[in-house]
């Protein structure tokens, strides 16, 4: 392979150049009649993927306790008592109901964490978590304070190993940075939404920045065109505000025609559009450590390959990047 494993940010693991991430796992999940899973999941289909990564040399698997209200974990819990090389990454922050895969709402009191953890611990199989991350939440800095004592007090009762926070605020994460055993902030990064903030800090702190979305939930997989549309049962079909890759149940023009405009540089080579697009991580930040999702092996293979082609040469990315200054300077401020 081009790429050596990776330091996992201030901690001593060595993590593979590329984890992948079980969100569409876990299937269904919703608030209200808003969906935030992924359809047309095949449980057997998607432990094949789990199992052949490992055999490709994936180490780090990335979930979270309401991904399927607890399916995702429950899923990865027979391939990681198989393989307890694997490092897990897990979250914890939202409430839900298990039977019903509703999300209720967030707690991160130390008293709700600690049972989430347990709770996450039976589910993987696992006597310890090796990164507990948390998830999307916006914490006061006295909570903040709280919460990262509990942690690191499960540190040392040898529940988890270290720790991080999954968000895009650069504030948020100055209230974990100097926590002794956080080592890793979870932000969004592709091709289409850099990240310069939170890398910055994550330089800042020597903390490793596991990207999520770094497909854009599937847009740039390359199999979706104007025309498709997906299930209203998805969460991509049904989209909350934040997600900014789909409109209305088909992926949004504007991004399709950025992909349009630097698809010849990201496929040079022999590679896919998604092996294109992991590149260009690779290529944007050494720290950066792509999670890719997906739901069977043939895409475990897809996305594993991209190792073998490496970063983005310096040109490549330049290229792209000269691409799509313009459209980035177009969006509207936060």
């Amino acid at each position: 392979m081009s790429l050596e494993a990776r330091r996992l940010g201030r901690s001593e693991l060595q993590v593979s150049a590329l984890g992948l991430g079980c969100w569409a796992l876990g299937g269904a999940m919703a608030t209200g009649d808003q969906p935030l899973g992924y359809a047309g999941v095949d449980d057997a289909e998607a432990v094949r993927g789990l199992r052949r990564a490992v055999e490709l040399g994936v180490t780090l698997f990335d979930t979270a306790d309401v991904y399927g209200a607890g399916q995702s974990e429950r899923l990865l819990a027979p391939v990681l008592a198989d393989n307890p090389q694997i490092l897990v990454a897990t979250k914890f922050g939202n409430t839900y109901y298990e039977d019903t895969r509703q999300l209720t709402g967030s707690d991160t009191s130390p008293a709700y964490v600690r049972s989430a953890l347990h709770a996450s611990l039976r589910r993987l199989g696992r006597e310890r978590i090796d990164l507990y991350q948390l998830h999307s939440q916006e914490l006061r800095d006295e909570q903040a304070d709280e919460l990262i004592a509990a942690l690191e007090g499960f540190v040392s009762e040898g529940l988890i190993a270290w720790y991080g926070a999954s968000t895009d605020d650069p504030d948020q994460a100055e209230k974990f940075a100097h926590a002794k055993h956080c080592t890793v902030m979870q932000i969004q990064l592709n091709v289409l939404d850099d990240n310069p903030e939170m890398l910055a800090a994550c330089d800042r702190h020597d903390l490793a920045a596991l990207c999520r979305s770094p497909l854009a939930m599937g847009l740039l997989g390359g199999r979706y065109t104007k025309t498709s549309t997906l299930p209203a049962d998805d969460i991509r079909g049904r989209q909350p505000d934040w997600l900014r890759w789909f409109r209305d149940g088909h992926p949004d023009a504007g991004f399709l025609e950025r992909i349009d405009a630097v698809r010849e540089t990201l496929t040079a080579g022999g590679r896919t559009l998604a092996q294109g697009a992991l590149a260009w991580i690779w290529a944007r930040h050494d720290r950066a450590i792509p999670l890719p999702g997906f739901r069977n092996a043939a895409q475990v293979e897809e996305n594993v390959g991209a190792l073998a082609h490496g970063p983005l040469r310096a040109d490549e990315f330049a290229a792209i990047e000269r691409v799509l200054a313009d459209y980035r300077a177009a969006e509207p401020s936060a």
